[in-house]
């Protein structure tokens, strides 16, 4: 024989119902011995349970009980349930009266869903052919006086149920009441939260069933609950411990009692989805050959209490007093945390008995707050309880650091003696992020990195071309999944959480909306976006600002902006003892040199001890390409100036360049890197225009760039022969001069002998004093800057 159990949301009106109809006639028309459970049809109990609460607070329920008839009455309305729907009636009327509801009450009124379902059940049955047989477990099972989380009399139960199916067997098919029994004066009882799960697994050990056909919404066991993790795989096999286990930390397919039966006869048990026949679902026996973390599980629907006070330390059989009063009270512990002062003891237990616990708890100590020794007992019920079952400890640092990173501190964890189990206490309002953070590190689902991107022009626009290009090879190769949630220009943003496409251009104009920064913070928090980085391609002055509240609300930074770097030293020092503080990243390795890989080797450089005398260099792109072409070809220096720009190399106005400052801001970003703590200020600057076109209009500097051109004839004309012009930035330790200046040089030097747009730095060091350590390459360029830009926010993937 095989039992068969359906869920509520298989027995929903509409899909549901036909399709667990069709599976159950299917299988007595391929004449299988099968009995089938059931549990309240849809949401059918809740909706029970919100209407007796309403009763009990004297608030109208009527109109919920006429639609919940409806909705009962509508898929068969032959079906006469006047029995049960007048014993509902008369139950809330009762309790409106009293203004209060027993247990036992309680388990009367939840216990019509079950009957419901199962008469409805079994006339539909009977319609398509079937012999159907309506079985009403509260004569079957009986149980204890425990109203709410009853337990079977084992003897007289399994007499009762095989009797039964000796009388009704053959080609009769039983279709059962789950959840529900009686104790021994009749009176309804129910086994409490998945009961009907129990029921089936009763009936499958009291029958020697071959197997326990659990049909539900899901296509089995997952790595976590697909509803909060979107990544989470089916589980194909779980062995009867590991499933204990997942049952006893919350998975909601599972109840903690439903495995022991199944143990007790190694009958399997297989989790299937009712609208995918086509799956397998999974498969719970005795061993399974698999090995290794199975599952995470949640439990939402609990409260942390705390005792705290000076006169726990040390002291003997408190927490024998904390358990025996709740113990007492018919409350169960499912966490305990405890310091190694004992100045604080921490019980997680059921949300819905905090209240009762805390006053059970107030009772017991009331002497000890007379002498002070406990000072404060107070409940978080706004917390979560995250379970990685097989989770070995040793590698428990890997979860743990992950969480932190995303700004999710646990509350208290705890594991198992077997040390492969470990749970956290978290905010309930971190809970979806934090469940998605350990499911990709404990199961190597690839990560996902979420990133904002401010400023979309022409290298922004070139870094987001470039990611989406890029983002499926960096899947397949790295396990990683870049997200673009948001684009911003300096007015609107796009966003998206499942991230930009190819066509993200005319998604920001047909999307874009104006924002404000905290709208776009407050996004990624109400879609629990983890691993966050903001991405910086603009040259705005004002952004920088909003870089430590970034960094203050969980992202890490990439930067091609060189402001934050070179403005007022007190920022640039307050914005690195926010990253500490925060352990956040901040990379910005295209300030200088583009995509060089400049500033992480002088970084490198500096921690490992190595003395930096001096840096010298051509820092820009746009003025190297400049000098370089100016130097060698007989061309006005107005026309390479024009040309320059033509190629995208200098800024929209070129006196940006020519003014010094570009350089200027380079050469100091690096001398911070050196621990110099000096300012833009302090750096002397050759600026490259004559005074009259420093300060006029853009448009009156465009008329009259050719002013420039007798000047500089004459100082190319003035050079040594083989000699040619480089704009440098020049930083030296041994003085703490800091220089921008045009120099001239021999072309046959390293300087010299740059081409095109190419940077170039001379790293003059303890180890390299006579050759300097030489970088050089393409120093300008979109294209060059995203990739730079690109490279940092993969660097910045590994170490989050």
């Amino acid at each position: 024989m095989k039992i068969l159990k359906f869920g509520g949301k298989s027995l929903a009106n509409g899909k549901g119902i036909q399709t667990a109809i069709q599976i159950i006639k299917n299988k007595a028309t391929q004449q299988e011995n099968i009995a089938v459970v059931l549990s309240a049809r849809g949401n059918a109990t809740d909706e029970l349970l919100e209407m007796l609460g309403k009763a009990s607070r004297k608030e109208s329920y009527h109109e919920q009980l006429s639609a919940f008839k409806a909705y009962q009455g509508q898929i068969d309305r032959s079906l006469d349930f006047a029995e049960e729907f007048t014993i509902l009636e008369n139950l809330f009327q009762g309790v409106s009266l009293l203004g209060d509801y027993s247990e036992k009450i309680k388990d009367q009124v939840v216990s019509q869903g079950e009957i419901i379902s199962a008469k409805l059940v079994t006339n539909l049955l009977k319609k398509e052919g079937v012999n159907a047989h309506f079985t009403d477990t509260r004569i079957l099972i009986k149980t204890d006086d425990a109203f709410g989380n009853a337990r079977p009399l084992d003897v007289i139960s399994r007499k009762n149920i095989i009797n039964h199916f000796k009388s009704h067997n053959g080609n009769t098919v039983n279709i059962v009441t789950g959840f529900i029994g009686s104790n021994q004066h009749n009176e309804t009882t129910t086994f409490g939260r998945n009961g009907s799960n129990y029921t089936a697994a009763l009936l499958a050990n009291f029958l020697d069933a071959e197997e326990l056909q659990n049909y539900t919404h899901v296509d089995g066991i997952f790595t976590a609950n697909p509803e909060l993790v979107s990544d989470a795989k089916k589980i194909e096999a779980l062995s009867f411990n590991e499933a204990n286990e997942l049952a006893n930390f919350g998975a909601n397919i599972l109840h903690a009692k439903t495995i022991v039966p199944l143990i007790e006869k190694n009958i399997p048990l297989r989790i299937l989805n009712t609208f995918n026949s086509a799956d397998n679902g999974t498969i719970i026996t005795q061993k399974t050959t698999t090995k290794g973390i199975k599952s995470i599980s949640v439990l939402d629907n609990v409260a942390l209490v705390n005792l705290e006070g000076r006169g726990l330390l040390g002291k003997i059989g408190v927490d024998a007093r904390i358990f025996k009063t709740l113990g007492e009270n018919g409350i169960n512990v499912s966490i305990i945390s405890q310091g190694s002062s004992e100045r604080g003891i921490g019980v997680v237990i059921n949300a819905d008995e905090a209240s009762k616990a805390i006053v059970a708890l107030e009772r017991e100590f009331e002497n000890d707050f007379y002498t002070k020794d406990v000072n404060k007992i107070s409940v978080m019920d706004d917390v979560a309880v995250i379970s990685i079952v097989g989770q070995d400890l040793s590698e428990f640092h890997k979860p743990y650091t992950a969480l932190i990173k995303n700004q999710i501190v646990p509350i208290l964890f705890n594991n198992t003696v077997s040390g492969k189990n470990v749970s956290l206490v978290v905010k309930k309002s971190q809970l979806h992020k934090a469940a998605n953070v350990i499911h990709g590190q404990v199961f190597g689902i690839s990560k996902k990195i979420n990133i904002a991107v401010f400023g979309k022009g022409l290298v922004g626009g070139t870094l987001l071309d470039q990611i989406i290009k890029s983002k499926q090879d960096i899947l397949d190769k790295n396990n990683i999944k870049l997200n673009v949630f948001a684009v911003a220009d300096s007015k609107h943003v796009y966003l998206d959480k499942d991230g930009i496409a190819n066509d993200w251009k005319s998604g920001f104009e047909y999307e874009k909306t104006a924002y404000t920064l905290q709208q776009i913070i407050d996004y990624a928090k109400a879609n629990h976006l983890e691993n966050l980085i903001a991405v910086d391609t603009t040259a705005s002055k004002e952004f920088v600002h909003n870089y430590i509240n970034l960094v203050n609300n969980g992202f890490d930074l990439v930067s091609a902006n060189k402001v934050a770097n070179t403005v007022a030293y007190s920022f640039y020092e307050e914005l690195r003892i926010q990253l500490k503080k925060h352990q956040k990243n901040y990379l910005y390795e295209t300030n200088v040199g583009a995509g060089l890989p400049l500033i992480d080797t002088i970084k490198l450089l500096h921690k490992s001890g190595e003395k930096i005398k001096k840096i010298r260099g051509v820092f820009s792109g746009s003025l190297s390409y400049l000098f370089n072409t100016f130097s060698v070809e007989e061309i006005p220096f107005s026309t390479v100036l024009q040309q320059a720009a033509a190629k995208g190399y200098t800024e929209p106005d070129a006196r940006e360049d020519l003014s010094g400052n570009d350089v200027a801001r380079k050469l100091l970003i690096l001398a911070r890197e050196l621990d110099l703590k000096h300012e833009l200020s302090d750096i002397t600057i050759q600026n490259l225009l004559p005074a009259h076109l420093q300060s006029i209009r853009l448009e009156q500097f465009i008329k009259n760039i050719t002013d420039l051109d007798q000047t500089y004839k004459l100082i190319k004309a003035n050079q040594q022969k083989n000699h040619v012009l480089r704009y440098v930035g020049d930083l030296s330790t041994e003085t703490g001069t800091l220089e921008v200046k045009l120099i001239s040089v021999p072309e046959n030097c390293a300087l010299g002998q740059i081409k095109g747009s190419d940077s170039i730095f001379e790293i003059y060091t303890e180890a390299y004093a006579e050759q300097p350590l030489v970088i050089q390459g393409a120093g300008a360029g979109a294209a060059v800057t995203a990739r730079g830009v690109f490279g940092d926010i993969l660097r910045l993937t590994e170490k989050l």
